[in-house]
């Protein structure tokens, strides 16, 4: 009997919503910093001729961006994590107060999703005998595990992909002749967001084409607004 049972952690491990929080910190912490470094790089290069300013404007906004992004996402999930945890806390008075009508309630969740009158009934009686407050919080507040996340592990996450995605264009900046560098940061900005859009596409399981697509328009348009600017501020320098 043990043996056919289905060993429901390896069942999980075939899907991937479960990586859905950490995934979405790192992909948007690296697609901004691909982005937003290259933007200011060529908005920089667009506007002189001198590597220096392009390599400061770089580092600055590299760290900026970087502290910018990790504060950002500690506030949020904090914030997220406060309200889950006051709802958590009203659903315990509650069911302490009046058992009878959260049960009811609990049943007719069950009832709505499909299950017969009675049946839903016995549901819950059974899942608020085990634990009430784990049934209601998953099936009432619709807060579970994955929908959870830790404020510092977001915020480092963030603050690390940020890096990992801006040092990219920075390298470009240190390395590619001058006379080049828009058009390679541009180039290689665009190369960098399609591996990006297709290791996220990979790991999440879905469609890496559309992810490539999509990381490409948008980085193309952030990155020619940004170098528009650089130009038209050059020129009115001048």
């Amino acid at each position: 009997m043990e043996a056919s049972q289905i060993n429901i952690d390896n069942y999980l491990d075939n899907h991937y919503i479960h990586r859905s929080n950490w995934l979405r910190a790192a992909v948007l912490g690296a697609n901004d910093g691909i982005i937003s470094i290259s933007s200011i790089a060529i908005g920089v290069a667009s506007a002189g001729t001198d590597r220096g300013p392009v390599v400061l404007a770089t580092v600055a906004g590299l760290v900026a961006g970087a502290l910018s992004m990790a504060a950002g996402e500690y506030v949020s999930v904090s914030s997220q994590t406060d309200t889950e945890q006051a709802d958590i806390k009203r659903e315990a008075e509650e069911l302490a107060a009046m058992p009878e009508r959260e049960l009811s309630i609990l049943a007719e969740i069950y009832e709505r999703r499909g299950l017969k009158k009675d049946t839903a009934l016995q549901v819950a009686k059974e899942l608020t005998e085990h634990d009430a407050l784990a049934a209601h919080v998953r099936d009432e507040l619709g807060i579970t595990e994955i929908s959870q996340a830790n404020p510092i592990q977001a915020a480092l996450a963030s603050c690390g992909a940020f890096s990992m995605g801006g040092i990219l264009p920075l390298l470009v900046a240190l390395f590619v002749p001058i006379p080049h560098l828009k058009y390679a940061l541009y180039g290689f900005s665009i190369l960098f967001l399609m591996v990006l859009g297709a290791i996220a596409a990979k790991t999440g399981g879905s469609d890496i084409k559309k992810a490539v697509v999509r990381i490409t328009i948008w980085g193309t348009l952030a990155m020619g607004l940004t170098a528009l600017v650089g130009y038209l501020f050059g020129v009115s320098a001048a």
